[in-house]
């Protein structure tokens, strides 16, 4: 297996990210990457009552809404801070609930006192900081993996198959998209706060990476930093995967709740 998680400098805006070591699972609450600002805001300060309160309206929210983003406001601007979740577009209520309470548990762990943090799992995302980042395009490489490549027999066939697939993904409209072509199975999803024309920039960049960088692999992940893509072929039981229909790509946009 090919990782590569580059430094996550780039994923939250202005502040350099402490790297946190990634795994890959199936489960929808199952650890992918993270990481935290440098910046540390001090133990029982205005902008930790902040921070808490944001992620508790995170998993609050995530009870009846698969995308939501929060401002915190306090009384002097250094402890406002922003958030936001973003469940991936087959999750029921319930197991986005689950998810992002388990992504918010997580950052308590991994960042702590850090004034901004990151979570990825298999089924949802979590992002807050004191600088604002919603609504911002980001197309930085966050974690790119790439499987082992498919015999060489099958090549063409999982290459033309992956290829197929991915182009219907990238035509198939909305914020989270799934398809398949043969052998191959893929989704793609962006985060809630882009525009359908952000998104659509966002995982054309993501695709063709994934294309490039993953060339002949039995599978490959590209997350950048607000959309990823990922196909699979059959076989490999280390990926998820909503079913398509007839192989065709989900057109079914996420929910939009904003404060």
């Amino acid at each position: 297996m090919a990782t590569s998680l580059l430094s996550l400098s780039l994923f939250l805006i202005s502040f350099p990210f402490l790297p946190i070591q990634t795994a890959l699972s199936s489960s929808t609450d199952s650890f992918v990457f993270g990481g935290c600002t440098q910046q540390k805001y001090a133990p029982d300060s205005p902008y930790e009552s902040n921070l808490n309160s944001l992620l508790t309206s995170l998993v609050n929210s995530a009870t009846y809404s698969s995308y939501n983003n929060f401002t915190i406001v306090g009384s002097s601007p250094q402890d406002v801070v922003y958030g936001l979740y973003q469940c991936r577009g087959d999750l029921s209520m319930p197991d986005c609930a689950t998810c992002v309470a388990r992504a918010v548990t997580q950052t308590g762990s991994l960042c702590p006192t850090s004034c901004g943090g990151a979570v990825q799992l298999q089924g949802c995302f979590i992002k807050y900081d004191n600088a604002t980042f919603l609504g911002i395009e980001d197309k930085n490489v966050v974690l790119k993996k790439c499987g082992p490549s498919v015999e060489f027999e099958k090549e063409s066939e999982i290459v033309g198959g992956r290829d197929a697939m991915m182009a219907g993904l990238m035509g198939g409209g909305g914020l989270f998209r799934v398809g398949g072509s043969g052998e191959v199975q893929g989704l793609a999803q962006c985060v809630g706060d882009l525009s359908l024309a952000e998104c659509q920039d966002c995982l054309s960049s993501a695709i063709q990476r994934l294309k490039s960088e993953c060339a002949a692999a039995a599978y490959g992940d590209m997350y950048l930093g607000k959309c990823y893509a990922r196909f699979s072929t059959a076989g490999d039981n280390g990926h998820y995967y909503p079913k398509s229909h007839n192989g065709k790509t989900s057109q079914t946009p996420l929910f939009f709740y904003q404060i």
